[in-house]
């Protein structure tokens, strides 16, 4: 690991006074520091913002604000997330084992990194690590990689489960950076690879994520499921938010429905939301949903499995959702 200064802000107007090149913020440090033992995140300076007055949840309108410094574990056990939003409860209790939510802060969980092995690698070349390097996870291991807007400079994809459900919920971002606040949507705050893979998110250089405000809790039932190799401790394969509102004689009122572990990004799915709305709920209808979301992938040779599991968890997650 290479040697680095450390430094503790006070609030958040000294913690983006103190940024500047080679400088990065400090959560929980679940994912930073093993990238910092792996070589490759190799700060001079880390700036520690866990301890800013960031860590409430508190109501917000019909909605509400959490703080960006809330523990993962905070969140999830917090009754009004429980009681208002239980699939973003679910998410986070399925993202991490207990110990890495003790310590994982929310704007980190937003934050973190692609687990693609390349990455993780510094011996071996990486789009997204050193640009203009190559992507060998195209024709090398690329079995748990992406199969939605990908490009060729990158098939890596995001690990949060948290942000998934965010996404599936309209939940913004609240930011303060050298230029002031601004608010970011989610969907929105994740980029797609496009030709610039090292781009994570739409975040300028010294911006702070401050806080995440969830709007009030869309009607209907919601679910988050997950797909992993195993039931411990695990990335998603393919991962599902969804909420779906059905009127009284089986017509889908409205429905939200995002995916994790298919892109560089949460992925909504809107042509599958835009084929259901106004549609009969039932098997039919979400297969057919489904259907008009996945024929939008482009998958490689040993990840195509991920298309028809998508399908699946899509379909099997609106049936148990519709009354």
């Amino acid at each position: 690991m290479k040697a680095f200064e450390y430094a503790r802000a006070a609030d958040q107007a000294e913690a983006v006074a103190m940024f500047r090149p080679g400088v990065m913020y400090l959560g929980g440090g679940t994912n930073l520091v093993d990238l910092m033992r792996l070589g490759v995140a190799r700060p001079d300076t880390l700036v520690d913002v866990s301890r800013l007055p960031l860590d409430g949840i508190e109501p917000d309108g019909g909605g509400l604000r959490i703080g960006a410094a809330v523990r993962n574990s905070d969140l999830a056990a917090h009754p009004l997330v429980r009681e208002r939003y239980p699939m973003l409860a679910r998410a986070v209790l399925e993202g991490a084992s207990g110990q890495v939510r003790n310590m994982a802060t929310v704007g980190g969980n937003l934050l973190q990194r692609t687990r693609c092995a390349y990455f993780q690698d510094v011996s071996k070349p990486c789009n997204k690590r050193l640009p203009g390097s190559g992507c060998p996870a195209i024709e090398g291991d690329h079995a748990g990689l992406a199969v939605l807007g990908h490009s060729h400079a990158c098939v890596a994809t995001h690990p949060s489960d948290m942000a998934v459900a965010l996404a599936a919920l309209d939940a913004r971002v609240h930011v303060t950076g050298p230029g002031g606040e601004r608010v970011v949507p989610m969907p929105g705050l994740h980029r797609l690879p496009g030709d610039e893979p090292e781009r994570d998110t739409v975040l300028e250089p010294g911006e702070l994520i401050t806080a995440v405000v969830l709007p009030a809790p869309p009607p209907g039932a919601s679910r988050y499921r997950k797909v992993r190799e195993r039931a411990s401790f695990a990335f998603a394969l393919v991962s599902i938010a969804a909420v779906l509102d059905v009127d009284a004689d089986g017509t889908v009122a409205d429905c939200r429905v995002a995916l994790g572990g298919v892109a560089h990004a949460p992925w909504r799915a809107y042509h599958a939301e835009q084929a259901l709305r106004g549609s009969r709920a039932g098997e039919d209808a979400f297969a057919a949903a489904a259907e008009a979301e996945m024929e939008r992938a482009r998958p490689l040779p040993r990840n195509a499995y991920k298309v028809p599991m998508a399908r699946n968890l899509i379909v099997r997650t609106l049936l148990e959702l519709a009354p």
